[in-house]
């Protein structure tokens, strides 16, 4: 009878996480997200093991866990929690052994589990029966014909025979199943589904990014190139195809040998064995885990084809350099698909399981390069290849350096790898799933280009350490089409264009007009541009906005107030229609970060993100108003579709305030401050940002296909340059990207 296992999670993600890793070793786990059922089920069941997922619990939760030792000392738990709280619960009574903490780890939570398992899940041998049975025939011994004492000796010695072998043969056969009393079910292999890395892809389906805790990709036995698998063979176990899961023969050879050398030199273990002992055992060495390792290795073999037995060993086998599997070795290594491995390719990862660390070629070169011989002699030696394929393949170097994929646009993938891992927690990294993203990226290559040439401008200039950020969405589905959130990723993770809240200047001011659009004011409609005082409500403090030139110029139009991008009329607009109005409509665009609800917030003195700004400005290009939409559709390890993510736009403007806004960011372009913008020979709309002593540069703009932002500033909020505007530092970068090619 199996042992109750309970999990217990506040995260349902997590928690389904760790019931699969146990479930994947055969046994069966009670998942628990609500502390006082977990109270009930360890009363009323009495588990032997209890996995507690300690991270983002309340104080009641602490409590209950904190409990378990001195209430329930018969229970084991295994605690996962962060590495600061480990000291405290240890303190606290709880085993270190059972202590983990985050990144996750399934191998040590499943060799903890099935650790536990084995020593409690026992059914134990009954000593007593045997030595029962012992008393009756020793007593026999002394009992039967006592007039004829040749018989009497005669059927002593028998008895005595007898009764010695009995015992033997008992206790033997009781240690056996002992050992295999607790077997678990090899039908698992049916539904072997290893933890598998889960990949990004651009709309073109080109790969951008793997996200793993065991770098694997499963390749079917039956993709597996046949020299491939003729080199783990030759290497592991020359008579895979003739054994039935145990090589008695090569058991026995190497019996002998480390019998002659006084030490192990020589492993008996076929293939079979091995992949019994990665999937169901604990690496203890002993001799009742290697009648378990038989018995498991002989019940896969009547189960299973070879090849298919084969085709476990090579997806579930750690190669060093955090892959696991032939598939991600092959890239680790190689760079390649398992399809495409050579005979020399072969070899070397056929001689890496046995110890993966003492012979890497990227530390042992050396020691890599013997092994990998010693591999293509013993395939040789064996008929796998010929002389001619040998001699080619030991001349070919070892690899020297890991293939780590330098991912293109490394701001965008850590955003979206974000938000999947809020979607699906730790599954993100173990469920194998096909992220189909919108990035586009002959587009994201050419916001890289350039926001690259404008550092490089600004550098020439004597303007180091400036930043620029980028964004590009589409109109019509609010896709991000290109991401650039800074100039290096291994240097600095922080996205300037998600993360980073900027004082957003005059770019804030589109929503100021729009807010008068929608109260009834167009672009004709006159205010007053010249130079007032304002007071605060309580009459204490007073502010007068003055414009960028310190010019005013009297009654103007709005469509010339907002082209011309004029900081009193804008102030004396806002305070017309009220800020609270201006708050409102930001709100109905997309803008979530706080904005101060005083006047000065009307000319841009609230920070917000380049993302949420650009998000605004599709809005002022089509009326709606989208969540960020970064991937298509989803698809799990199995191309079974999971999702399907359609575009989420609310249309918030109604046609006639879209026109109004049109004909107002056209001006700005047109007669205003951004004419640069004419040099791309259609129409753009967009409005240019500055803030107090040239700290942050925006400009944000659209066509007919695309909105895109462009920020750009410092790290450490010191001023870019004197004069570096909006209209000087960031509008050449968005011409840059929107030119035609």
């Amino acid at each position: 009878m199996a042992i109750p296992i309970l999990v217990f999670s506040t995260d349902k993600t997590r928690g389904k996480l760790f019931s699969r890793i146990i479930e994947s070793n055969g046994f069966n786990a009670k998942l628990y997200n609500n502390s006082a059922d977990l109270d009930y089920a360890v009363r009323t069941r009495r588990p032997h093991i209890i996995v507690f997922d300690a991270r983002h619990c309340q104080p009641r939760e602490f409590q209950l866990v904190e409990s378990f030792p001195g209430r329930f000392p018969d229970a084991e738990i295994i605690l996962i929690t962060s590495a600061a709280e480990l000291p405290s619960f240890i303190s606290a009574g709880f085993k270190g052994e059972n202590c983990f903490s985050d990144p996750i780890n399934p191998e040590e939570i499943s060799l903890k589990v099935k650790e536990i398992y084995f020593i409690k899940n026992k059914a134990f041998l009954r000593i007593k029966t045997y030595f029962v049975l012992l008393g009756v025939l020793l007593k026999g011994i002394f009992s039967g014909d006592r007039d004829n004492p040749y018989i009497v000796f005669t059927k002593k010695i028998i008895l005595a025979g007898a009764a010695a072998l009995s015992v033997m043969v008992g206790i033997a056969g009781g240690f056996i199943f002992y050992s295999m009393s607790d077997l678990p079910k090899v039908q698992l292999l049916e539904s072997y589904a290893p933890f598998e890395s889960s990949f990004l892809y651009a709309a073109d389906g080109t790969e951008l990014a793997e996200f793993y805790l065991e770098r694997r990709k499963f390749v079917p036995f039956y993709k597996i190139p046949k020299h491939v698998k003729q080199a783990f063979i030759a290497v592991e176990d020359a008579r895979f195809y003739e054994h039935h899961g145990i090589d008695f023969i090569r058991t026995f050879g190497a019996f002998v040998n480390n019998l002659r050398a006084g030490d192990t030199v020589q492993g008996g273990s076929t293939i079979t064995q091995q992949l019994a002992k990665m999937l169901f055992l604990t690496p203890e060495k002993s001799l009742s885990r290697k009648i378990k390792e038989a018995a498991i290795s002989m019940q896969i073999e009547s189960r299973y084809k070879k090849d298919e037995i084969l085709g476990f060993y090579l997806n579930q086998a750690y190669f060093g350099a955090r892959a696991y599997g032939i598939e991600a070795a092959s890239q680790t290594y190689f760079g390649k698909k398992t399809e495409d491995l050579g005979v020399a390719d072969a070899a070397m990862l056929a001689a890496l399981p046995k110890a993966p660390s003492v012979y890497s070629p990227f530390t042992n070169p050396k020691k890599a390069l013997i092994r990998r011989n010693l591999s293509l002699k013993s395939m040789l030696d064996r008929g796998f290849i010929d002389r001619q394929a040998y001699a080619a393949a030991v001349k070919e170097p070892v690899p020297e350096y890991v293939n780590r994929k330098k991912y293109t646009a490394p701001y965008f993938v850590e955003y979206i790898r974000s938000a999947m891992e809020q979607k699906f927690g730790d599954r993100l990294y173990t469920a194998g799933f096909k992220i189909y993203t919108t990035l586009d990226l002959p587009l994201q290559k050419k916001a890289e280009k350039a926001t690259a040439d404008g550092r490089a401008a600004f550098a020439k200039a004597g303007l180091g350490d400036v930043e620029a950020a980028l964004i590009a969405v589409d109109l019509k589905t609010g896709a991000i089409k290109a991401m650039v959130g800074g100039s290096n990723y291994q240097k600095s993770q922080f996205n300037k264009a998600t993360q980073a809240a900027r004082q957003t200047g005059s770019v804030f001011k589109p929503i100021v007009y729009l807010t008068a659009f929608k109260n009834g004011y167009s672009p004709d409609d006159m205010i007053d541009d010249m130079e007032v005082t304002y007071s605060s409500s309580d009459g204490r403090q007073q502010w007068t906005p003055h414009n960028y030139t310190r010019k005013y110029y009297g009654r103007v139009t709005l469509r010339t107030a907002l082209s011309h991008s004029l900081n009193a009329a804008t102030v004396a607009l806002a305070n017309i229609v009220g800020m609270d109005k201006v708050i409102s409509t930001a709100r109905t665009i997309g803008i979530t970060s706080n904005i101060y609800p005083h006047l000065p917030a009307a000319i841009g003195v609230s920070e917000m993100t380049l993302l949420e700004l650009t998000y605004a400005y599709t809005t002022f290009a089509n009326g709606k108003s989208f969540i960020p939409m970064v991937y298509e559709k989803i698809t799990d390890r199995y191309n079974i579709k999971v999702e399907d993510n359609a575009p989420k736009g609310v249309q918030t403007i109604d046609p006639a305030n879209i026109a109004k806004m049109h004909d107002v960011l056209g001006a700005v372009v047109t007669e205003g401050t951004s004419v640069a913008a004419k040099s791309l020979n259609r129409t753009v709309y967009g409005k240019t940002g500055t803030t107090n002593d040239y700290k942050d540069a925006w400009f944000i703009g659209f066509d007919d296909n695309m909105t895109v932002g462009v920020w750009v500033g410092r790290d450490n909020n010191r001023p870019i340059g004197e004069g570096m505007s909006g209209s000087r530092a960031a509008l050449p970068i968005w011409i840059n990207f929107m030119k035609e090619d």
